[in-house]
């Protein structure tokens, strides 16, 4: 018997449809009977709920009968009282790390005022849930704050971007795992797909073309995935300083190694000094297509060095390329010309301080016990007559040096020692890192200027006014043996084993103080210029020479730094004889009562030859004396500043 399918006549389509609409008016006819009802006692609950404003009061009170005490009603579970209609997201929350921690309630807030998730005024409204979710979630510190200023708090709470990172995009809503499962959003294997739902094509070409992604792609734990880089709810925007200057640390996390080698070349030091245009990590190595140096396809590839290093360095060559950022000087198998020189710079340091330490500190105690016998009478310049030591145009000479010498040491240690903790703040009080390198440039133009100008005047003398005894005698600065039986003579002096030896116009010790200056301008200058200028240094010099040169650019600073405020300091101002300041080099003037005593060779060549009464002054005056006090102590108290910055870089880089 077959039954044919008859469509329904209009009449009947209006009956149907009218008999569902008189029964949902029935339904919410109850529903708002009952309401009322509850109203009679609840007064102070407003039901005004927009999600919920079809609901009856009994739809979710289910333990609710006609006659109840509230004070004997047990509380209803979330599945009790949202389960009929929330029954998968109950379902879902049971196997999170919310089950019986958090209520829905706690989350979504009163269900008789709550608003829809997509409803800005929801407290789970992707701007809300900041505030809602750091209720609960105060640990560790500043894990709320950080999130507020990071690119995604900033995109969604200052900027106003809603299509912005919030907590439940990153870690779920009632799925939520614990931080340490492997089903948790954040995981190690979950990561890149959970960022990737924003970052798709960075996190395409991180699984493509990057080691790390590759590693991951592969199953391995170990490689580094979104999160481990930029953080969770730090995340700072790329491209910031903040992010530039701190993206160095993060990758040293797992490159220990190319970290300290990084950290100890200029644009390591740089970096940590706030030079945010100075190369980072993922300059060379890109972020996220980072690849092994003998890929082809690597950024550090030799075949595309080039090209990476023109970015910055515009007109690269081969050459200049064959510096090595990552050189360690100290290993003979890195590169093994470089090594030879780091260890001629440091057996010449070791050995210049180790003698004049000892030297220095015998020569201390001889002269406090000295002093305590008396033997230094006379040794003050008085009120009597006085001769000319120094002429104006070495007083301006010497003044010059010590200006350009002291900016290059301000600018130039806290780049030497970019770890110690006073070098941030001393980069800073000279306006920063861009500021401090016009300054220190321009110094040693000036040092280029003076010595110029000196060899220039040496020449003069020599060639044109035919002077005698500029290269050989008592007036000339070039060591002579009688120089050598001198510091055998002070040993013995030093050590009560016979007489101080008298001196001449230039000791052993103010000798070596001016040759050292010939020394330093002309390695630390030659050394400064290739390093200013690397591009026409490598035209002429292979690459490496740019390793040599940063080596011996800095460890002859730090000798010349340490010689002139630890020794130089010590033999003209800070010994007893002349302590607290020798003013002599800033009015140019000794008393001959001094000049007797300590000069004894030289004043008595000048009487015999007749010559000492064109050597007599007048006293320096009041204000000569003031002015030479004033500057003489700014100098020094720079100086002495530097020199204990110099003691605690060395001791904290030794101790730790």
């Amino acid at each position: 018997m077959q039954h044919s399918t008859m469509p329904l006549t209009g009449t009947l389509q209006r009956t149907i449809c009218l008999a569902a609409f008189v029964a949902l008016a029935a339904v919410a006819r109850v529903a708002v009977a009952q309401d009322n009802e509850c109203a009679e006692c609840h007064e102070e609950v407003v039901h005004q709920s927009e999600p919920h404003r079809e609901v009856a009061c009994s739809e979710c009170h289910t333990n609710v009968t006609e006659e109840h005490d509230d004070d004997d009603l047990e509380p209803l579970t979330d599945a009790e009282a949202c389960g009929d209609c929330h029954r998968r997201d109950i379902r879902t929350l049971g196997r999170s790390v919310h089950d019986g921690e958090a209520a829905c309630g706690e989350c979504h807030g009163d269900p008789h005022s709550m608003h829809a998730a997509a409803d800005p005024a929801s407290a789970m409204s992707r701007v809300n849930q900041v505030e809602n979710c750091g209720e609960c979630h105060t640990e560790p510190d500043g894990l709320i704050d950080g999130f507020r200023t990071s690119v995604h708090g900033h995109g969604l709470l200052k900027a106003g971007l809603s299509g912005s990172a919030s907590c439940v995009d990153c870690h779920g809503a009632h799925n939520m795992k614990p931080l340490t499962s492997d089903q948790a959003l954040t995981s190690h294997k979950n990561a890149p797909e959970m960022c990737g739902e924003c970052h798709g094509l960075l996190v395409a070409d991180w699984v493509a073309l990057s080691a790390h992604g590759m590693g991951w792609d592969e199953g391995n734990e170990e490689v580094p995935v979104c999160t481990a880089c930029h953080t969770s709810h730090g995340v700072a925007e790329p491209g910031t300083a903040e992010h530039r200057l701190g993206s160095t640390v993060i990758c040293g996390d797992c490159h220990e190694d190319y970290l300290e080698t990084y950290r100890h070349s200029f644009h390591g030091k740089s970096n940590q000094l706030g030079f945010v245009a100075g190369a980072t990590c993922a300059d060379c190595h890109t972020p996220h297509k980072n690849l092994p140096a003998e890929n082809p396809q690597s950024s550090v590839h030799p075949d595309n060095l080039v090209a990476l290093c023109g970015t910055c360095h515009e007109g690269a060559t081969a050459s200049f390329v064959a510096f090595e950022p990552h050189n360690d000087p100290s290993d003979p198998d890195d590169n093994f010309k470089v090594y030879v020189v780091f260890v001629a710079m440091t057996a010449l340091l070791l050995g210049v301080f180790v003698f004049f330490g000892l030297h220095d500190l015998l020569w201390l105690q001889r002269t406090l016990v000295g002093a305590l016998r008396g033997e230094f009478k006379g040794h003050r310049d008085g009120e009597g007559q006085y001769i000319r030591r120094f002429s104006k145009a070495n007083i301006h000479l010497h003044l010059a040096v010590i200006v350009t010498f002291l900016a290059l040491a301000l600018t130039g240690l806290p780049l030497k020692f970019a770890s110690a903790p006073w070098a941030q703040t001393l980069i800073n009080l000279l306006g920063g890192i861009e500021v401090s390198t016009l300054i220190h440039r321009a110094a040693g133009v000036g040092t280029f200027a003076y010595a110029i100008y000196h060899l220039g005047n040496l020449f003069i003398r020599w060639a044109l006014r035919r002077e005698e005894g500029m290269f050989w005698g008592p007036n000339s600065m070039v060591p002579q043996p009688r120089d050598v039986m001198d510091v055998f003579a002070n040993f013995r002096y030093f050590l009560y084993l016979g007489d101080r030896p008298p001196q001449d116009r230039w000791n052993y010790i103010e000798k070596f103080d001016y040759l050292a200056v010939f020394w330093g301008v002309m390695i630390i200058g030659l050394s400064g210029l290739m390093l200013w200028f690397p591009l026409a240094a490598t035209a002429v010099v292979p690459g490496w020479v740019l390793n040599a040169a940063y080596v011996v650019h800095s460890d002859e600073a730090l000798l010349a730094t340490g010689f002139i405020f630890f020794f130089h300091f010590f033999h003209t101002h800070l010994r007893p004889e002349s302590f607290p300041m020798d003013t002599v080099i800033f009015t140019g003037k000794l008393s001959l009562e001094r000049f007797k005593i300590e000069r004894p060779i030289e004043f008595q060549r000048l009487v015999d030859n007749g010559e000492l009464d064109s050597y007599l002054v007048d006293p320096p005056t009041p204000t000569e004396r003031r002015r030479a006090y004033l500057w003489g102590s700014v100098f020094l108290a720079v100086g002495l500043a530097l020199a204990v910055g110099i003691v605690w870089a060395l001791l904290a880089d030794f101790l730790g």
